[in-house]
């Protein structure tokens, strides 16, 4: 097979120090919404293998032990709840971990759709006033601090409030993950208000508020990406003295296409793992991916636990 010369070869890997900071608190519970496939029940298994999860296996009970056995995994030992269909299994995962008997809550074989809907209704007791945010943790291969993205699943076009709150989650993330004083850039195409771009206009808009509202980081915007994250861009612009470009910890998208289209950009042309989690209710989600690799599943997994031990 012929090969995109732009694509990187190498294989994501998941960061050491996001399992070691994972085991430092209290394990989660993980309440799993039909958890009777390969993909999620391989995921389950690892990551309770690494000490960083306590399943619960929700769903179709005969598939979830069927799939479990094909691993020579003894699950006797945690809870199997039996449901039938999708939209059962994720309503009940969902209220398990409304009620407190579940730390977070994980999509197994069932649609996004289904499966968020479940988490949004009211009724299952997630919903605590902020808004629901997607956050990817990108980390490269040769290690090194990782740089979160935030939203690019989730929202297809977050409102300023919604950005607002995205911007708190990604500073409590990153600081969770040991970035003292996170760095963070509003993405648009430009470092210049330009009133045709309203991605400028919001960006500068928000840095502001950021700045006067949040005081453990630095904020910067509007940003294009090469101000973002090339020093040599900086200082041929002329931004020496911005306090974020050239090094930011933390990118906060305008739109899903261009937050999406990053992410997938980092993990096919750089290999980087994206560990993600949706943040915002009563417990972080994680929304699995047929398209995930094992590392980017640990990654999140990792992810989940460092959220629910943060202070």
């Amino acid at each position: 097979m012929k090969q995109n010369k732009f694509i990187s070869g190498a294989d994501p890997i998941c960061p050491a120090d996001f399992l070691e900071r994972a085991r430092t608190g209290n394990v989660p519970r993980v309440a799993i919404a039909r958890a009777g496939a390969p993909l999620p029940m391989q995921a389950a298994y690892e990551a309770t293998q690494a000490g960083i999860m306590i399943p619960t296996f929700i769903g179709e009970s005969d598939a979830i032990y069927s799939e479990a056995s094909k691993l020579s995994w003894d699950i006797s030992g945690f809870e199997v709840i039996d449901t039938i269909g999708e939209a059962d299994a994720g309503k009940t995962a969902a209220e398990l971990c409304g009620s407190g008997d579940a730390d977070v809550l994980m999509k197994g074989q069932l649609h996004t759709d289904v499966f968020m809907r479940a988490a949004l209704n009211r009724d299952a007791g997630l919903r605590i006033g902020a808004k629901f945010v997607h956050l990817f943790a990108m980390s490269h291969p040769d290690g090194g601090s990782p740089i979160v993205i935030s939203d690019a699943a989730v929202n297809v076009t977050p409102d300023v409030e919604t950005r607002k709150d995205a911007t708190r989650s990604v500073v409590k993330l990153l600081k969770a993950l040991g970035v003292l004083r996170p760095k963070i850039a509003f993405l648009s195409a430009t470092e210049v208000v330009i009133p045709s771009v309203l991605s400028s206009l919001e960006g500068a808009e928000l840095a502001n508020w950021a700045r006067s509202e949040i005081t453990d980081a630095d904020f910067s915007g509007p940003l294009a990406l090469d101000l973002i994250i090339s020093e040599k861009s900086k200082k041929i612009k002329g931004l020496e003295d911005d306090p974020v470009a050239g090094f930011a910890d933390g990118i906060i998208v305008p739109e899903i296409v261009s937050g999406n289209t990053l992410f997938k950009s980092m993990v096919y042309m750089t290999g980087a793992c994206s560990g993600g989690l949706v943040v915002g209710g009563k417990v972080p989600i994680l929304l699995t991916s047929r398209a995930d690799s094992s590392a980017a599943r640990m990654s999140s997994v990792a992810l989940a636990s460092i959220w629910t031990n943060a202070k």
